[in-house]
């Protein structure tokens, strides 16, 4: 009889070993980093697709993992634009989570508001701050990225002259910034690169470049390099120049920051400074603030602050926002 129960035993903890391991390799075979990496490479060289090559040809970025939430998403006008705003982020998420991510932020800042049994004005303006907030992260995360991508673009620029100057034809400079340049300029030469040897002329592969990193400097690149792929003319001393023109430009745009800095730093303290000031008073004495919310006049009171408060930060932000 115990020789039963121990080969019982024995037998169970084989079944959970091999179950556990089973449960890794289905895991591994779906999310494991060369899966996930190997998904993350075909989702991502269709953003910002506009080219007219079948589309069998290259894996369409899914809006969802989940065919039905798939088909209820292609419905939503524009839903595409926000697909390619989280593209560009360079973030791993879809517009599935992202939206959940909405959803739990808005659930968690009304459960805060009703444990702290606040009012219901305050309790709305929670719910949209704490909604708000995956956005603005992603928003973060985009301009961060932008702006790394607009630092590298010259250096990627020079790159691609010397391999044109090397004799490499002007798909092997493409090659040369993904192998030789740093992310995340290298993966976006890296999809075009990869769209070119798909079958996607040089100029559609181009524009789809411009389309998933909307930058000034890039598009100058790509329009320059369309038209002189149409004109003719020395490529290497067009690179050369457009890169010269971008470290002038990015110099001149720097200076005018540090110049404008006072000036930025005004706009955030008076923008900041009554809604710091109001929640300081009602932490002080919650009884003093409340006829803004109670009385009709109150209300109308801060319905005015606000829409001046809109028109003054739309006035300093014009003021201090100078295009280069």
């Amino acid at each position: 009889m115990d020789y039963l129960y121990y080969l019982f035993m024995l037998i169970a903890f084989i079944a959970v070993v091999l179950f556990l391991e089973g449960v890794y390799l289905t895991w591994n075979a779906y999310k494991g980093p060369e899966a996930v990496r190997i998904e993350k490479r075909l989702q991502s060289i269709s953003a910002g697709w506009h080219g007219s090559v079948d589309a069998r040809l290259i894996k369409q970025r899914l809006l969802s993992n989940t065919p039905v939430l798939e088909r209820l998403l292609m419905r939503i006008p524009r839903i595409n634009g926000l697909d390619r705003f989280l593209v560009q982020s360079g973030m791993s998420l879809s517009v599935t989570a992202f939206l959940g991510y909405i959803c739990m932020s808005v659930l968690g800042g009304l459960a805060v508001a009703v444990l702290l049994n606040l009012t219901f004005i305050v309790s709305l303006l929670c719910t949209v701050v704490a909604g708000a907030m995956p956005s603005l992260f992603v928003l973060s995360a985009r301009s961060k990225r932008l702006t790394k991508i607009e630092n590298q673009l010259p250096e990627a620029i020079d790159l691609m002259a010397r391999a044109l100057k090397a004799g490499h034809a002007f798909s092997g400079a493409l090659q040369m910034v993904t192998t030789e340049g740093t992310g995340p300029i290298a993966d976006e030469f890296r999809i075009t690169f990869e769209e070119v040897n798909y079958g996607i002329s040089m100029q559609e592969a181009l524009m789809n470049l411009s389309t998933r990193i909307p930058s000034m400097d890039l598009r100058y690149l790509v329009i320059a390099v369309l038209i002189q792929r149409e004109s003719g003319g020395n490529l290497t001393e067009l690179l050369e120049n457009i890169s010269s023109l971008i470290r002038a430009r990015h110099k001149l745009l720097g200076t005018i920051r540090v110049l404008s800095a006072e000036g930025r730093l005004s706009a955030w303290i008076l923008s900041c400074l009554p809604f710091a000031l109001a929640m300081v008073v009602h932490l002080a004495n919650p009884e003093f603030l409340s006829v803004l919310w109670t009385d009709p006049v109150g209300l109308m009171l801060i319905g005015g602050a606000l829409f001046m408060m809109v028109i003054g930060i739309f006035v300093m932000t014009r003021i201090i926002k100078i295009r280069v």
